[in-house]
């Protein structure tokens, strides 16, 4: 479908090529490319595979970074990867913890720029909000990370050195030799932070391959939640490559007021998402689609908003549950929260026609670490409210 107004701030992102020189960060390379670099730095080649995993398990299943440390490896093998390698992740700039227990991280990436990083710790699971992107790519007027402009891509490197950063702060990798412990306080990744993952497809394809390796960080697929606000060529790609569970930014259901929300509507509309989420490989009752949706105040949390959206879902056979998100205000937004009377109504219309309508409970909003909230200070571009209305078109 052509569009008719901008989009994207900068949908075709040039891919970050790192510098030649210096040491090699092993961290985000796949078992492929790391068995490479080792070949290519003099590993024999009929012992480049056993060295690939015993360098995987040290850095991912232990957490070690630390060549020294690395001891079912010789001395001189030890030293020539000290010399040529190293193992880095972000860094913590800054931690908020909210009074709900919700952890914020400001980390720093290469460059100099900075991305937020959210754990939430929950009574059954722990999940994990990562950022794709520095900034983002789409423009959704509801959000406040959409008011940044997009910066770039993240490695797969800073990606998955989120997860490692936050099992850092979490003291949660194993001891070699000590008693399994099943317990996860990291139990959960979801795609959810900084960025449409979708546009920066490889690289969360690969933090992600690393991040459910049995011999690694050992994270099911199913625990693994990539949200999308329709990107509509990449969908069944996920499947196909990363096999996580999906999520959709969906929040409206006509495309008059889904293009003001989400405005990569004017390029995939409504019947050509649902189209695309119809197929979805993985979709099945025992892995629904989810539907996110944010619940705005007199935009789209109408009784006649939940029954569209109801038997657009029908139309197209999908098993799907609907996750209800009370919106999460930030300063300049240009909307307000539906009433706890109107989300409630509007999720009993949707339970009572036999969906899941879970609303989900804002966590960390005093530190604003909620969904949606996040925007790292340095990157702000400050606009006033009047700027990110006449943004949206309202």
């Amino acid at each position: 479908m052509p569009a008719s107004a901008p989009i994207t701030q900068d949908v075709h992102t040039i891919p970050r090529t790192l510098p030649e020189v210096g040491k090699v960060n092993l961290v985000g390379l796949t078992r492929d490319r790391l068995r490479a670099a080792l070949i290519e730095a003099g590993t024999p080649e009929k012992q480049a595979k056993m060295r690939t995993g015993q360098i995987w398990q040290w850095i991912y299943q232990w957490g070690v970074r630390d060549f020294d440390q690395m001891t079912n490896l010789a001395k001189p093998y030890r030293a020539m990867l000290a010399e040529k390698f190293t193992v880095e992740i972000p860094e913590v700039v800054s931690k908020q913890v909210s009074s709900d227990g919700t952890r914020k991280y400001l980390v720093r990436i290469a460059g100099g720029h900075e991305v937020e990083t959210v754990y939430i710790p929950e009574e059954d699971r722990g999940t994990l909000c990562i950022s794709s992107q520095v900034g983002c790519t789409l423009t959704c007027s509801f959000c406040h990370t959409g008011t940044q402009k997009l910066v770039r891509n993240l490695t797969a490197a800073e990606i998955v050195g989120q997860v490692m950063m936050a099992r850092d702060d979490l003291e949660e990798w194993p001891v070699p030799g000590a008693p399994k412990d099943e317990t996860r306080l990291l139990s959960n990744i979801v795609l959810m932070g900084m960025g449409e993952p979708l546009y920066n497809f490889e690289n969360v394809r690969d933090a992600m391959k690393i991040a459910m390796d049995a011999e690694g960080i050992q994270l099911s697929r199913r625990r693994i939640t990539l949200s999308t606000s329709g990107v509509v060529p990449e969908i069944a790609r996920t499947a196909d490559e990363i096999g996580c569970q999906l999520a959709i930014s969906f929040h409206a259901t006509t495309d008059e007021t889904r293009d003001k929300l989400v405005p990569i509507n004017k390029r995939w509309n409504i019947e050509t998402l649902l189209e695309a989420l119809k197929t979805y490989p993985k979709a099945s009752n025992s892995e629904r689609i989810t539907f996110e949706y944010v619940m705005l105040k007199d935009v789209n949390d109408s009784d006649d908003d939940a029954r569209r959206l109801i038997q657009l879902i029908k139309d197209y056979g999908i098993p799907a549950k609907i996750n209800l998100i009370p919106f999460n205000e930030w300063p300049g937004a240009p909307y307000q929260r539906s009433s706890n009377n109107r989300i409630r109504a509007f999720a009993d219309i949707i339970y009572k026609a036999g969906y899941a309508s879970p609303i989900r409970t804002p966590r960390g909003e005093d530190i604003m670490a909620a969904c949606g909230q996040l925007k790292s200070a340095t990157e702000r571009a400050r606009k006033s409210r009047r700027q990110i209305e006449a943004e949206a078109g309202l």
